[in-house]
């Protein structure tokens, strides 16, 4: 959609996990259900690339359908939802810092009760992210492989 979204939100969390970490959680839809409180399961139509569409199912039952637009591994990707005239983006993206990641995921709604829904699909963020980091850090590095 063109039209500013209604609605932002950005939550942002700095991590001792690499990218790499970060992204092999994002990127494995079978682990979304276990950092993110609302989602209990995830099914894609394909691989995790641009273009991909699938279903979140919502605590409650409620499915929500979803299709990614930007897939760029190790660094970011977002996932659309489109009800209707309302479109929910969530921009997912991780950067490298001296020791760790910088996690930063953006929310913006648009359309018909975008305020509402926007502050209805932010509730749990703090709680997700805070979530996937941990994981994350609690996942070993991959050693290096020596040649």
């Amino acid at each position: 959609m063109d039209a500013a979204p209604a609605f932002r939100h950005v939550e942002t969390l700095q991590t001792t996990a690499s990218p790499e970490r970060i992204w092999a959680l994002w990127s494995n839809t079978a682990t979304w259900p276990t950092w993110d409180p609302p989602v209990e399961k995830v099914v894609l139509d394909g691989p995790f690339r641009v273009g991909t569409t699938g279903h979140m199912v919502m605590a409650g039952g409620f499915e929500m359908p979803f299709e990614l637009e930007v897939v760029h591994p190790d660094e970011r990707y977002l996932d659309v939802l489109r009800m209707g005239e309302l479109e929910i983006r969530v921009d997912h993206v991780v950067e490298a810092t001296d020791g760790g990641s910088l996690v930063t995921v953006t929310t913006e709604v648009t359309g018909p009760g975008a305020d509402g829904v926007g502050a209805m699909v932010t509730a749990d963020a703090p709680t997700a992210l805070a979530a996937l980091v941990a994981q994350a850090e609690a996942e070993p590095e991959p050693l290096p492989v020596i040649p």
